[in-house]
């Protein structure tokens, strides 16, 4: 039977370029997505899964979203918690209250909320292929990204120790625990934090002179799913064209 796969923020870029590649590797999915129904929808077109909706920063509603995935395509066997978001650029001193508690509700809350539920589900014993849990992290974590999103790159930075923790809590219940850091990727989160052409117009910073693809993301995510990536466990793994 194959393998049944978890990933958060699905319905759209790195989340639904991951979807896409599990689903052609003989995957079952499952996505989760907060707002955009009609994407999630195009996405289950496409790979046959199951789209539920709920926000990561509710832990009620990741505790449903787990429950939903399992009871719709049986027990899980790898989750990627990859829903976030960013707010316009700003200094910190411009960030009102609410802006930093949307932002580190949910990707830091959420990945903490996501990663609870994964640790009570995905463990097995030995004698079966692990479970793996991937974040999606972020350039942003090493970067600081000042001026712009300090408080995402400082959820980042804690998402960067919550891997390494985790997998060390995880090892001995034959889970792997791995993040992926992507650097400047040409998605639609850009856009939600008002500027849709960052991702050109910030390319010459790149050591290989362009932004990366979501597709490009989701083949590191989805390797360190599978077999392939059997001993690597609190990796951070760099997707960002050298930067």
């Amino acid at each position: 039977m194959s393998r049944h796969i978890l990933i958060t923020g699905g319905s759209r870029g790195i989340g639904r370029a991951t979807a896409l590649l599990a689903a052609a590797r003989g995957w079952r999915v499952t996505i989760g997505y907060h707002g955009n129904a009609v994407a999630a929808e195009a996405v289950v077109a496409q790979t046959g899964g199951t789209a539920i909706a709920g926000d990561v920063a509710d832990p009620a509603a990741v505790r449903a979203l787990f429950a939903a995935a399992e009871s719709a395509q049986g027990r899980l066997d790898a989750v990627v918690v990859n829903a976030g978001i960013v707010a316009p650029a700003a200094s910190l001193a411009r960030m009102d209250d609410d802006r930093l508690r949307r932002v580190v509700d949910t990707n830091l809350m959420g990945a903490l909320y996501c990663a609870r539920e994964a640790a009570r589900r995905l463990p097995r014993p030995a004698d079966q292929p692990a479970g793996a849990l991937v974040f999606l992290s972020s350039i942003a974590a090493t970067l600081g990204a000042p001026n712009e999103y300090v408080d995402y790159a400082a959820a980042k930075g804690a998402v960067d120790s919550l891997t390494r923790g985790l997998a060390k809590e995880l090892a001995g219940e034959n889970v792997r625990v791995n993040a992926v850091r992507p650097g400047l990727i040409d998605t639609e989160i850009h856009a939600s934090g008002g500027r849709p052409d960052r991702a050109q117009a910030l390319a010459s910073l790149v050591p290989m002179g362009r932004p990366g693809r979501a597709e490009e993301v989701a083949q590191a995510v989805l390797w360190l799913c599978e077999p392939g990536a059997s001993y690597t466990s609190g990796a951070i793994v760099d997707v960002g064209g050298g930067r």
